[in-house]
């Protein structure tokens, strides 16, 4: 009990003590939200608040909110399946933030007291070594470098020594249902790092397998144990597992590159405590504490010769294997990693903990240590020229090894003399926590340097006005409220609550990207991220009856609200655009049903890098722009505004000047592109005005909406095809068949219908219910062979 609180304590203490040493949230104005933790985690956990709160536009399967309606359950087990996240519910929604980041340090001081706990069953040994040595593992370099800020992935820290403990009681023949709940708590949290964890897992029960005085038939039956646990644990989370699997497959792909590994210098560098390698680069390293240790395990005699050579030929393949593109796709689960390659890094750190306290459990020579510490100083010197060497890592060598070095010694010493026992021990904790503070602050500080890392705020009064604003014209689900311009995050119509096209997720379906792409919509990351547009044709298009702007004083923001058409309206024929078929006003045209934009040709002149274009409209009539090829500025009618290709997608230019003349210069940072021949449409906003009446008029009565469910009442005598203002992605069943109207749901109305109706249903989740109900019955199985072999015992 107190070895896990101790390495719980000073994980986690250490963590909270670099964010004080950097006076970062919450311990001073500095943001902690890095890249996705501002853009998904947050506002995902916000939208968890609002579904535990029952002030979710959606529920556990969907939400109405972001990206006109999105499944949820994939997004839920990947964002938010950290068991931790649910202390997210437990403070004010403005709050959220806060908690999200008090996720990390409880997750990491969670995995130090499972990594205590666990290396008490591979060797007894003091509760404060083995603390102390827990919180090497928890404040490993990935972990304050790679996963600090991604509250999921850091479960993957905890799953590694749950699922070694799980391997230990298959080993014993005891506790298989046990067994099986940890396999399955380890893949609820996140099934990516999970998956790494469980492949580790193999590795540690081949290694026990062994090393362990076993006959054959023992284990072959400890084998067969392992492997149930580890299938009735993964049956139990296919509901969550099986639609994530397929939701992945349906979404919108990416361009993730071929692995390419760093150079072998970097690699080893990575390896040395307090280094911060840039972008992807391995940080395999723990506190000099381990490292030392680690080194004096081979030497150690006191240990038998077959344990040392399968473990250290387990450490180095483990190692090695992150360095080659087969082996590295199997670590990721046979995907290219899109990003940091080497996220499965805390296995080798975990595996390096292991060695470490096999050895001090031997009690290694000072001799040895000597030697160890000194291969770590040259190795440091070595590869001190190294790619961005970190400043801390010298400190961290020569003064954290050091008081390593000293600590070790007199633990050795204090059999003779107890009174060395307590130095020793507070010098231990006192090493591992002061290197791990300086590791993390210095990770926190470089990382803070790279461009795409800059931290934003998640909360303050900007943002509650934000929010304010958008609550203030709630019309859902008669019309949706777009929340404008991302203020703090790609997701904020989550965040926000609003229903607008923002939304960013990992299984954004590809059926959203084909619907949403073609009509201006602004997007990224290949196109699982999408943006809103202040385009008055899409607002009518997907029922869009509100919008909030940013005001004119500083830190406010205006709303609005305008007629829109019912989630639900009806399209009697077919209609042809007579605008140029390539242009995106034609496409608007022909989801909107009919003619409301000139979209005259546009004369282009200027240089290749300052463009400029002119185009004849109706006077009165609004301008719009489209050219996502081109990245710089923008500036028409005596403004400028930012210009990023695919990311701004449709942008009002204002009113036509009575001269019909509209004319645009582009500043283009982007070789040999241009806007193309249609980058210009004009609005006729009174034939706009006219078709958001014929949809109103004949469009749904009345719209229900239930957590992923729809239901509308249409006028009687209702013919042709209804559409609903929804991207018809996989999993909508209906009262008619389903089909596709440019990217939309429709359904064929036939003679009299006046009523329809709609449910979502993830794919898989069905089959995934009955595997987890087949889980469970063996789980129950399991467990009642359990206790009647207990009672015949």
């Amino acid at each position: 009990m107190y070895g896990p609180l101790l390495a719980f304590l000073v994980t986690s203490g250490a963590f909270c003590a670099a964010w004080a040493a950097r006076g970062t949230f919450p311990f001073g104005d500095t943001g902690r939200a890095i890249n996705d933790q501002a853009h998904q985690y947050v506002p995902f956990h916000r939208a968890l608040w609002d579904l535990a709160h029952g002030q979710a536009a959606g529920d556990l399967l969907f939400t109405w909110r972001g990206g006109f309606g999105q499944q949820f359950l994939s997004d839920y087990y990947t964002y938010l399946g950290n068991p931790f996240s649910w202390l997210a519910v437990l403070v004010p929604r403005a709050h959220v933030d806060l908690a999200v980041f008090a996720i990390t340090p409880i997750t990491m001081g969670t995995a130090a007291a499972l990594m205590t706990v666990y290396l008490g069953k591979l060797h007894p040994g003091p509760w404060w070594q083995r603390g102390v040595l827990g919180s090497c593992y928890g404040l490993c370099g990935w972990a304050l470098s790679d996963a600090s800020y991604i509250p999921m992935w850091l479960w993957g820290l905890v799953a590694l020594p749950m699922l070694g403990i799980a391997v230990e009681w298959s080993l014993e023949g005891r506790r298989r249902p046990g067994a099986a709940l940890l396999v399955a708590l380890a893949w609820y949290g996140n099934f990516y790092t999970a998956m790494m964890a469980t492949m580790a897992a193999c590795v540690l029960l081949a290694i026990r397998l062994i090393t362990l005085d076993m006959t054959g038939a023992q284990r072959v039956r400890a084998l067969w144990r392992a492997a149930t646990a580890a299938a009735i644990g993964i049956l139990l989370t296919l509901p969550l597992l099986l639609p994530s699997f397929l939701s992945s497959g349906s979404a919108q792909p990416t361009r993730a590159a071929a692995f390419d590994p760093v150079r072998i210098e970097v690699f080893l560098a990575g390896m040395l405590p307090a280094t911060h390698l840039w972008g992807g680069r391995p940080r395999l390293y723990v506190a000099s504490l381990g490292l030392i240790l680690a080194a004096t395990f081979l030497f150690n005699t006191a240990i038998a010769k077959r344990t040392r050579l399968v473990w250290a030929a387990a450490t180095l393949l483990v190692v090695v294997s992150f360095q080659f593109p087969p082996t590295q796709y199997v670590w990721h689960g046979l995907a290219v990693p899109n990003g940091n390659p080497y996220r499965e890094a805390f296995v080798f750190s975990g595996m390096v903990v292991v060695l470490a306290w096999l050895a001090l459990a031997h009690r290694p020579r000072p001799p040895h240590l000597a030697l160890a510490a000194a291969l770590l100083v040259a190795a440091t010197f070595l590869l001190r020229h190294t790619d961005d060497f970190g400043g801390w890592t010298w400190p961290a060598v020569l003064g954290g090894g050091a008081v390593s070095l000293l600590a070790l010694v007199l633990l050795g010493l204090s059999g003779k003399r107890r009174a060395l026992l307590p130095v020793a021990a507070v010098l231990m904790v006192g090493v591992v926590f002061a290197e791990s503070t300086v590791a993390a602050a210095n990770a926190d500080a470089r990382r803070a340097r790279e461009r795409w890392a800059k931290p934003a705020a998640t909360s303050g009064k900007s943002i509650n006005e934000h929010f304010d604003a958008v609550r203030g014209v709630d019309g859902w689900p008669a019309y949706r409220t777009d929340s404008g311009a991302p203020q703090t995050s790609y997701n904020d119509a989550l965040a926000l609550r609003g229903e607008g096209p923002q939304y960013y997720s990992s299984y954004l379906p590809e059926a959203t990207y084909r619907a949403l792409e073609p009509l201006g919509y602004g997007y990224k990351n290949d196109g699982r991220t999408f943006f809103g547009a202040d385009n008055p044709v899409l607002d009518a298009i997907f029922s869009i009856g509100a919008r909030v702007r940013p005001g004119a004083a500083r830190d406010s923001w205006s709303a609005s609200t305008f007629p829109a058409p019912p989630l639900v309206t009806v399209r009697s024929a077919p209609y042809t655009s007579p605008n140029p078929a390539g242009s995106v006003y034609a496409r608007q045209e022909k989801v909107l049903g009919a003619t409301v934009y000139q979209v005259p040709p546009a004369t282009r002149g200027g240089s290749a890098t300052e463009q400029t274009y002119a185009a004849t409209c109706a006077p009165g009539s609004e301008a719009y722009w489209y050219s996502p090829a081109l990245y710089g500025t923008l500036a028409s009618g005596g403004t400028q505004r930012p210009l990023e290709d695919l990311v701004t997608g449709v942008v009002p230019l204002g009113k036509v000047p009575a001269s019909g003349r509209v004319e645009v210069t582009v500043s283009t940072r982007t070789q040999g592109a241009t806007a193309g021949e249609h980058p210009v449409g004009c609005l006729d906003r009174a034939a706009l005005d006219r078709q958001v009446a014929h949809l109103k008029a004949t469009g749904a009565t009345r719209v229900t909406t239930g957590g992923h469910s729809l239901e509308a009442t249409l006028p009687q005598g209702s013919t042709g095809t209804a559409v609903l203002a929804v991207t018809a992605i996989p999993g909508w069943r209906c009262s008619a068949p389903v089909q596709n109207f440019h990217g939309l749901l429709a359904l064929p109305l036939t003679p009299g219908t006046d009523k329809l109706s709609c449910t979502f249903t993830p794919k898989g989740l069905t089959p995934g219910l009955a595997g987890g109900t087949l889980g469970l019955l063996l789980l129950l199985a399991a467990t009642t062979t359990t206790t009647l072999r207990r009672r015949r015992g």
